[in-house]
């Protein structure tokens, strides 16, 4: 684990050569995810609610997965650059190192300029809480925390799969940025909003419903169930196919020769 520790104060080290420029960046990705937030504060200026979902109600639902997103793009961000790493030969370096391959693809690769996003996040989200007029319990908080965590653990396995589909093609596959850059964008608001179709989708194939649109019907009373409380728990399992299919995409890697 050392060894781990040593590569991300590296990499921060690295990052911090050029302050001016990270803090521009950082800055930058704090001001541009403004965007949404303004998006849906235009939006609400001429509705009232979208499926019986108020303002309000859909800031919390936003703020929580934007931080759920930047929790999992900061870590497992890393994963964008793995198609480099396999047509320039550094994968196959890595392979002949007895440490963990996910582990040196991430650690050198986080990208702390996500902080910018995440603190976008987390003001929306202390903004939103007082005015949410939600009752908050010690079960609910717990949920809250739940959907955050388990939502950050979330996205990096679906960055994960994004990097298993590249030891087949050798290259970086867009249209699967829907489920990660996408699933972002989807989950601006409750799932329900898109039709029960992609709520079961969203539910039972890749379980972002788990972590966003059940535990919010938990902190807004609509349904007392227990299991929606500790359903972002349950989205964890998404881990071992995730990672199955990473480990099977290894097992066929042929090298570039490069």
């Amino acid at each position: 684990m050392k060894l781990y520790l040593n590569f991300i104060a590296l990499n921060l080290k690295s990052q911090m050569q050029y302050k001016v420029s990270f803090f521009l960046t950082t800055l930058g990705q704090f001001i541009t995810s403004f965007t949404s937030f303004f998006g849906l504060y235009f939006i609400f200026s001429r509705i009232k609610a979208v499926d019986n979902f108020t303002y309000q109600q859909v800031l919390l639902c936003f703020s929580v997965t934007m931080m759920a997103f930047s929790l999992g793009e900061m870590f497992g961000g890393g994963l964008a650059s793995f198609p480099r790493m396999l047509s320039n030969g550094e994968f196959d370096r890595a392979l002949i190192r007895p440490r963990s391959i996910i582990l040196q693809v991430l650690m050198p690769n986080m990208d702390f300029s996500r902080l910018g996003l995440l603190l976008q996040a987390a003001l929306v989200l202390f903004y939103t809480i007082p005015m949410s007029a939600i009752t908050w319990t010690f079960e609910k908080i717990i949920t809250l925390c739940l959907m955050i965590l388990c939502g950050g653990v979330l996205f990096f396995g679906l960055f994960l799969i994004n990097a298993a589909c590249s030891l087949f093609t050798m290259e970086s596959l867009e249209f699967l940025n829907i489920f990660t850059y996408g699933a972002r964008q989807f989950g601006r608001y409750p799932l329900s909003v898109y039709g029960n179709g992609i709520l079961k989708f969203l539910t039972f194939i890749v379980p972002l419903a788990l972590i966003q649109y059940y535990p919010l019907l938990y902190l807004l009373d609509i349904n007392r169930n227990i299991l929606f409380m500790f359903s972002p728990i349950i989205s964890l399992l998404f881990l071992i196919p995730s990672y199955g299919f990473f480990r099977f995409g290894l097992s066929r890697y042929k090298s570039t020769g490069s």
